[in-house]
């Protein structure tokens, strides 16, 4: 049987192009909200040979979360990898103007969901899994407000489980990508020049290298 990876926020970005990557050596079990962007996941991941089984659902749906990893444990019992790249990114404004929907919207996803996500899929990665979390260098900068906090609670979480896993796993990586060409960035970086970023397929390439080197 090949090897499970849940990809969480695969309908774009890193996200979609980690779940590409690791079609090769993966089922791909795919979690976005938008149906269409998954479909052109399965296309581009069929058409190299590999499969996925699409579940277009909302992460911060508890009873979704919970009827999904049921599903993956009836079907093969265990994952070997979970990538989490489910992202809200809030709009640009100074502290004191953030928009309390946008506040809530952001920990919500970020930061709230991963209260359901890490108890109900650590499991099925047991003590022999990977999950991987990806920190922003953005963090921390002006205007980011409700990004960078609910990002930050979020890595802060997946630091804990981190330690907490050392000697017992599953193994728990943080990984800080360069500056890619997403359609984040582009919300917070208008008229950036985008050729001068990475392509999130080449930093994708990267990562899974380095996951099968580990």
């Amino acid at each position: 049987m090949s090897k499970v990876a849940l990809v969480t926020g695969a309908s774009r970005g890193l996200g979609f192009a980690m779940a590409e990557a690791l079609a090769s050596s993966h089922h791909i079990v795919a979690v976005a909200r938008t149906t269409g962007a998954l479909e052109d996941l399965d296309d581009r991941i069929q058409a190299a040979g590999g499969q996925a089984t699409l579940a277009p659902m909302d992460i911060t749906n508890e009873g979704a979360m919970a009827q999904l990893c049921r599903s993956i444990y009836d079907r093969w019992g265990s994952i070997d990898l979970w990538v989490h790249a489910a992202v809200h990114a809030a709009p640009l404004t100074p502290a004191p103007h953030m928009d309390a929907k946008d506040w809530a919207k952001s920990m919500s996803i970020n930061a709230t969901s991963m209260g359901t996500l890490v108890p109900y899929i650590a499991p099925l990665l047991g003590d022999k899994g990977t999950a991987v979390f990806f920190d922003d260098q953005t963090v921390g900068e002006k205007f980011h407000g409700s990004y960078a906090a609910s990002k930050a609670a979020q890595i802060s979480l997946a630091r804990s489980w981190a330690i907490e896993t050392q000697t017992s796993g599953p193994k728990v990586l943080i990984e800080t990508p360069p500056a890619m060409s997403t359609a984040t960035r582009a919300r917070f970086h208008p008229g950036e020049d985008r050729a001068a970023l990475a392509h999130p397929r080449d930093v994708a390439a990267l990562l899974v290298a380095k996951l099968q080197e580990a």
